[in-house]
């Protein structure tokens, strides 16, 4: 996922489809500097965890 899209995402009251692995997940911060975003899955927000941009995927729905 683009930089500028997940901080779009992570700053948006509209939830986004996005997925880590083929987990959906909740996108709480972005660090741009270090291009990772700290994540939780939808189903365990306990479970959170920082992972590099490039592995988060968007799912549109249209």
């Amino acid at each position: 996922m683009e930089k500028r899209r997940a901080k779009e995402v992570s700053e948006s009251p509209i939830m986004a489809n996005v997925s880590h692995n083929g987990t959906p997940v909740y996108i709480q911060h972005v660090d741009e500097t270090r291009e990772n975003a700290r994540v939780f899955p939808l189903d365990h927000p306990e479970q959170e965890q920082d992972v590099p941009l490039r592995e988060l995927k968007e799912d549109y729905k249209g």
